[in-house]
């Protein structure tokens, strides 16, 4: 199967299945709502992976987290069930899709999980689903990968700058954190840095040794670095050769490293705030 013109493994497929519904999923709530509702605070941590799914690194850290189950949330009462998914919307937590959205690939009994308008992700929707559903959940708001298009004469040139970047690009990590900063070290070459949710501090400090400022998006080596009004880095990418960039959008594990040209990189990684410069790699 193929996501973002990427080849996915069943097993990956199925590591999927846990990170987008996992047996246990948090519900942010205040302490009113849960002593309303009859639930039970657990504020146990969420795991990477769930972080990203539930987007929980945007939720109000006042509010309180209550952790069900499928089954502990399907005997709720409809009405509890249905307060419960209108306040992950309003406290913003992520993987609360809507009805509508979903209808043609569970029918109109999805409506019966909640409120008739929202719903959450349990295994039981994806038993039959998952080669439908895990596509389209990843590629949301990506453009696909376009490894496939980069000539070899390209690939050939990078290599002496960027000799990891071919293995890199149209896979996705084994799991959130692998970030933009641990790609571009990765394609450089250096060792480990492809699994690490790499931090900005030692990610400037490779930057500031192994680069020089300026450079070209129509050459390998460039490094194209954002940063944010308070000089901040944001995201990185980097060049592989006429006009074709790699870049990872997020640590997510719906995040995938693919190459796109600069332009693509630069119109999708447009933010206010956000600055573009350049630094080219030495060799």
């Amino acid at each position: 199967m193929e996501v973002l013109g990427i080849e996915v493994s069943p097993a990956l497929l199925q590591q999927w299945v846990e990170w987008l519904a996992p047996d246990r999923q948090p519900f942010y709530l205040t302490a009113k709502q849960i002593a309303s509702w009859g639930l039970t605070q657990d504020d146990a941590e969420p795991d990477r992976q769930q972080r990203d799914t539930y987007r929980s690194y945007g939720v109000d850290g006042r509010l309180r987290s209550v952790w069900l189950d499928e089954s502990t949330f399907m005997d709720l009462p409809r009405k509890t069930r249905a307060g419960l998914i209108r306040a992950q919307v309003v406290h913003e937590r992520g993987s609360v899709p809507t009805v509508r959205a979903w209808r043609e690939v569970f029918g109109p009994e999805i409506r019966l999980q909640a409120d008739g308008h929202r719903f959450v992700w349990w295994k039981s929707l994806l038993r039959d689903s998952a080669a439908v559903v895990l596509p389209r959940v990843v590629s949301e708001d990506l453009g696909p990968s376009r490894h496939r298009e980069v000539p070899e004469s390209v690939w050939a040139s990078a290599g002496s700058l960027v000799p990891r970047a071919r293995e890199l690009a149209g896979t996705f990590a084994g799991g959130s954190g692998p970030n933009c900063f641990g790609t571009v070290m990765a394609a450089a070459g250096v060792e480990g840095a492809a699994d690490t949710w790499m931090q900005r501090e030692p990610f400037d400090e490779w930057l500031a040794d192994r680069t020089t400022r300026g450079g070209r998006d129509d050459v390998p080596g460039t490094v194209l670095v954002w940063r944010d009004d308070n000089r901040l880095v944001q995201h990185a990418a980097i060049t592989i050769g006429a006009g074709w960039t790699l870049h990872k959008p997020s640590q997510s594990w719906t995040s995938p490293r693919k190459i796109r040209t600069a332009p693509e990189v630069r119109r999708s990684t447009r933010t206010p705030g956000w600055h573009l410069t350049r630094h080219t790699l030495h060799p």
